[in-house]
């Protein structure tokens, strides 16, 4: 990490010049590691933050603008503060922290001008929330400006829920709040049983023993405003529009089998299957993880890919290729696909010896199925958005 931020550092200076009073951020990504199109029907989801994610160099300033520049993207990007910020596509990436900046002035918080350098290490569009990264981010860092960048528990949730509304009313994907809550509220070596529609919420130690989870890049970008995300999510509300008019529900995740039976059409009966049989996988996980049971927690990670693949028929053929690899190769024991889906990422769970057998094996597989190149990482569970301080981690 110090690394990290004597690079930033230096980026900085190319970018912005004078560094005295430079202060370092960072955000990370996640994964969730079961639950999936969960979080915006009532449901159980249990995500996880990773060590991959978002630096960010800052210097707060007297001026009334916040200028932006990225080792991602070419140019520079100024929001003011004197003026209403408005969505603008043709911001592209530079429209999520704008959407940030312009909530936090109109929920009333103080602002001070800033330049910022943003460095990612989060492949773009491959479903680890790089928009939920670099939104709580940006909401960290400016609320920081008059002070140490430490916040509790109940700042963080409202960091994140800020930042869902930024998804849902300035980027305009209808999105739940896991993204932003596993952003804000990561521990290392754990992940989070949250109940997405209470935020009741509990840290779960993972430990995969002789395990590890990898993460699998199909290398087929996706972006949620281009895909079915809000599609599913209009299906989703019909199930439960239905089922409530004969058995009135708070949400679709307790929806039972009977209710199901009950809905008039079999794509909205496949929509509404998956997310009550996905939120007993979520629980069940739990409960395996706790007793140790990998090999039936990896077992749960399958079901869940068919059926996200079958009933909410969100894979495409790079995912199904790319997680049948996996599950044909030699010590893994479960996968599935992760993130909204439409390309993207995939989870598994892997004997730790079998690690590079394991690449070697589905990586030619998912090119000849495909004709991309996996990428794949074994995932360090992380800490969530915080400063770092000189010295520090």
């Amino acid at each position: 990490m110090e690394r990290m931020v004597w690079e930033q550092g230096g980026r900085f200076r190319q970018a912005f010049g004078e560094v005295r009073g430079l202060r370092h951020f960072f955000s990370p990504g996640r994964v969730n590691i079961i639950g999936e199109h969960l979080d915006y029907n009532g449901g159980y989801v249990f995500p996880a933050a990773l060590s991959l994610g978002i630096a960010a160099a800052v210097r707060f300033n007297e001026r009334p603008a916040v200028r932006m520049r990225s080792s991602g993207f070419p140019g520079e990007h100024t929001v003011p503060l004197d003026a209403p910020i408005e969505n603008d596509g043709s911001r592209g990436w530079w429209n999520y922290p704008a959407g940030v900046i312009a909530h936090l002035a109109r929920s009333g918080a103080r602002l001070t001008g800033a330049d910022i350098y943003f460095h990612s290490t989060l492949p773009d569009g491959s479903g680890l929330s790089s928009s939920a990264a670099i939104e709580v981010l940006t909401a960290y860092a400016m609320l920081s400006a008059g002070g140490g960048g430490a916040f509790d528990d109940d700042e963080r949730i409202r960091i994140a829920l800020l930042c869902k509304k930024v998804e849902n009313e300035f980027i305009g994907v209808q999105c739940g709040i896991m993204d932003q809550f596993a952003v804000a509220m990561g521990k290392p070596h754990h992940a989070i049983l949250l109940k997405s529609d209470t935020l009741g919420y509990e840290r779960v130690p993972l430990r995969l023993r002789d395990h590890s989870l990898v993460i699998m890049n199909t290398n087929k970008p996706r972006k949620l405003s281009d895909s079915k995300y809000n599609e599913r999510r209009r299906e989703c509300q019909q199930a439960l529009d239905e089922i409530s008019r004969i058995h009135p529900l708070a949400s679709l995740a307790e929806a039972e089998a009977g209710d199901i039976e009950g809905i008039s059409g079999e794509t909205l009966r496949r929509r509404a299957r998956h997310v009550a049989t996905e939120n007993g996988r979520v629980l069940r996980s739990v409960e395996l993880l706790k007793n140790n049971d990998l090999d039936a927690f990896g077992r749960l990670l399958w079901e869940s890919h068919r059926s996200l693949r079958d009933d909410y028929e969100v894979t495409g053929a790079e995912l199904d290729a790319l997680v049948e690899a996996a599950m044909a190769a030699s010590g893994c024991i479960g996968a599935r696909m992760t993130g909204a889906g439409f390309g993207g990422c995939a989870v598994a769970l892997v004997r730790t010896e079998s690690l590079e057998p394991f690449t070697a094996a589905v990586g030619p597989r998912y090119l000849k199925a495909t004709g991309l190149r996996a990428d794949f990482h074994v995932a360090e569970i992380a800490d969530g958005v915080r400063e770092i301080l000189p010295g520090g981690p």
